[in-house]
């Protein structure tokens, strides 16, 4: 009896003892919870992005507005990394400069008409005549040309010379060539996709708020932010950036793909044909995926639809997705990335030298690194 005695006892001891360890344990936790900083009012997060932005930037207290009012209106986390994240991208393809200089861009835009006119095989002399006509503001479409600076003066001259000159439609099919522009030189496209929520008056047309600040840097932060992807680093967000949403991820599934295939492949993170329509030939993705049908278990027309879901997140849940890496993972013995820099050489009448997506995303991963350290 002393004996069971003692191990009752003992039995009491170690509940008393665990009920007292779960019940610090769950104080610990409420107190955590109790303790997390209350969130930010406004003035506290424009006052940090004023506190990370480098030195050369002016206006500091109009771009923390504006920054500030864009990640609330999309409901975005205002953490330090994605306050770096932004002001890294638009120290990279700006300088915290509304409407940047682009040096040459009047022999630029003539060059991309001549270029156009050449294609559609109209005389010389028939786009100087139309270019000598008087545009809208009174001036010649030559004189504008010839003084424009930025993207924003030359988005207005095509603007006018499409819907103004019957040559204009002709070269350009009513599409303006000027594709990015603002501070973060998002996508036009883009912006105008997504235009649906902008939380401003429009003072013109979308195109014409994306060469706005507040427009510019909305849309940027959209365009980087405000889509789920399961990156390791932000550095994979920087080359989506450039390169299109999901890019980095589906670069790595090319790279499984040419392990598993053997068939080499560009890791342009394109897994259909960009500019493929209905009933037009396979791109290299799709086909080095057909190859590998009977392994996969899977027929051409189910590889079509899970590869046209590649700039969507749950491409990453398809069965060809997974089926594709366990696959090259046997074949390599090893695991292998879910994202990587995709191998894209970036092309632009702007860019005068050997760039790619890889440098932008390191370059803009750098500073970003920069920023973090002022942030502590």
């Amino acid at each position: 009896m002393v004996a069971s005695s003692a191990k009752g006892r003992g039995v009491r001891s170690r509940s008393v003892t665990l009920l007292l360890a779960v019940a610090l344990l769950l104080g610990g936790c409420a107190s955590q919870r109790t303790q997390e900083a209350p969130p930010r009012s406004p003035a506290q997060v424009r006052a940090e992005i004023m506190r990370l932005m480098p030195a050369t930037a002016r206006d500091r207290e109009g771009w923390a507005t504006d920054i500030q009012a864009a990640f609330a209106a999309r409901d975005l986390a205002p953490t330090p990394a994605n306050l770096c994240a932004v002001l890294a991208v638009a120290e990279q393809e700006s300088g915290f400069q509304v409407d940047p200089v682009v040096p040459g861009l009047a022999k630029i835009a003539r060059q991309e008409i001549d270029r156009r006119a050449a294609s559609k095989h109209v005389p010389g002399f028939v786009v100087d005549a139309a270019l000598w006509l008087k545009s809208p503001d009174g001036r010649r479409y030559s004189e504008r040309l010839a003084a424009a600076r930025t993207e924003q003066q030359l988005s207005a001259i095509f603007q006018d010379f499409i819907g103004m000159v019957p040559l204009g439609k002709r070269l350009f099919g009513g599409l303006n060539p000027v594709h990015t522009g603002g501070p973060m030189q998002v996508s036009i496209a883009f912006a105008e996709a997504h235009a649906r929520d902008y939380p401003y008056p429009l003072r013109g047309s979308i195109r014409d708020e994306v060469f706005s600040r507040r427009g510019g840097m909305y849309f940027g932060i959209a365009h980087l932010l405000d889509y789920p992807a399961d990156y390791s680093q932000l550095l994979y967000r920087f080359a989506d950036f450039n390169a299109g949403r999901y890019a980095s991820r589906n670069a790595a599934f090319q790279n499984a793909m040419s392990v598993a295939s053997g068939i080499p492949l560009a890791l342009d993170g394109d897994l259909v044909s960009p500019d493929a329509g209905f009933g037009d030939p396979a791109g290299a993705t799709e086909l080095a995926v057909r190859s590998l049908a009977t392994r996969l278990d899977m027929g051409a027309p189910a590889i079509h639809r899970a590869l046209e879901q590649g700039e969507r997140q749950d491409f990453a849940d398809t069965k060809l997705y997974a089926r594709v890496f366990a696959l090259a993972e046997r074949t390599d013995g090893k695991s292998l990335p879910r994202a990587m820099l995709p191998g894209i050489t970036l092309k632009s009448p702007k860019i005068t030298r050997k760039l790619t997506t890889a440098w932008f995303a390191k370059r803009v991963d750098e500073r970003w690194q920069r920023c973090m350290r002022r942030a502590g």
